[in-house]
């Protein structure tokens, strides 16, 4: 993938509202993930139907890759079990890490892929999988 291609990419889910919104309902557990060095917070609203992630909405103030990382990781979430979701979060962390992954499981996470070379871009990367990921390791 290109560099045109990835920023696209990336700036589409920064711009995609569809997932972005406060929820009330105590149907979802609410997560907050917080980045203590700049301005990243995000609330994340999940709700489960058994062991699938039905739905995943998030709210907050946050980077651009924190943003569009959150938007686009999310709906790659919504509908797997926890074991999928965790191997999705598994694979795109990996990524960024440096770590050997699958790129036919995180898809278009892939633009993310050039985060690592910048430490400090990489919490921001990984703000919401960090806290998904603890919140699905509880629930298995």
């Amino acid at each position: 993938m290109d560099r045109e291609e990835k920023r696209k990419i990336i700036l589409d889910n920064y711009n995609d509202d569809i997932n972005r919104k406060e929820i009330s309902s105590s149907d979802y557990i609410k997560v907050n993930s917080r980045n203590f060095s700049c301005i990243d917070n995000i609330d994340l609203y999940i709700k489960f139907n058994n062991n699938i992630i039905d739905d995943i909405k998030f709210n907050g103030e946050a980077c651009v890759i924190a943003i569009s990382s959150t938007s686009l990781l999310i709906k790659y979430l919504i509908g797997k079990s926890v074991e999928e979701a965790l191997n999705i979060i598994s694979n795109y962390e990996n990524m960024i890490d440096g770590l050997s992954y699958d790129q036919s499981i995180i898809k278009d996470l892939i633009a993310f892929d050039d985060i690592g070379k910048q430490p400090s871009r990489k919490i921001c990367a990984t703000l919401a999988s960090r806290k998904i990921k603890e919140l699905l390791e509880k629930s298995v």
